[in-house]
């Protein structure tokens, strides 16, 4: 249930096949609220019968099971690949409220009218208001985790020749948390860069700029 690489998920697979044993993958989306509550989304991928044996457990922890083939490394990269779209919101998130901040426009009220209209979605709710808020601690996911995971999936594009230059965007804008000391931050707070480019130092998250000192 780990999110690794879909090279691994394939040797385990093998691994685990030699010796006889069942092996799936299933990774799962949300944050640590919704596994308290038994609500994370849990991504399978396997033998079919495999899934429906293990389908007690992932009624206990998630709200719903979504089966997405039968070769476990399946389920790794569309793991990494949704981690891949919400690092991408964050960054997107953090360059607006960037731009609308320094332009002296309330960054909470922004972010209210985004999600409870055009972007009413809860990645965008829930990064958008740590953005806007500068609240990147504590980290529910670790910035060093979010880095992992796109570096995991810049290594299975490059397997499958797929270009993914946002990828490698938000490769470096990790690198560049990690370089002013936001190791224990939220990975959200990438987001929270943009305001820094900007110059709005007025507006940059207490939590960020406290990290580089």
């Amino acid at each position: 249930m780990s999110t690794i690489s879909v090279a691994l998920s394939r040797r385990l697979a093998q691994a685990h096949a030699q010796a006889g044993q069942r092996y799936l993958a299933a990774p799962v989306f949300g944050r640590p609220d919704m596994a308290a509550a038994g609500k994370l989304f849990i991504v399978a991928a396997g033998d079919p019968a495999t899934i429906e044996a293990c389908q007690p457990l992932f009624s206990a922890i998630g709200q719903k099971t979504i089966p997405i083939g039968t070769e476990p490394a399946a389920a790794n990269l569309v793991k990494l690949s949704g981690n891949f779209l919400m690092a991408s919101a964050i960054e997107a998130l953090g360059e607006a409220i960037a731009l609308v901040g320094k332009a002296g426009i309330d960054r909470r009220a922004y972010v209210d009218l985004l999600t409870s209209t055009v972007f009413n979605v809860p990645v965008y709710k829930t990064y958008g208001n740590l953005i806007a808020q500068g609240q990147f601690e504590p980290a529910a996911f670790a910035a060093p985790l979010g880095y992992k995971d796109i570096r995991l999936a810049l290594s299975a594009a490059e397997t499958l020749r797929v270009p993914m230059p946002l990828a490698s965007l938000l490769h470096d804008r990790f690198l560049r948390l990690f370089a002013q000391g936001g190791e224990k931050l939220d990975w959200s707070a990438i987001g929270g860069l943009a305001t820094q480019d900007a110059g709005d130092y007025q507006s940059a998250t207490t939590s960020l700029m406290s990290s580089a000192t």
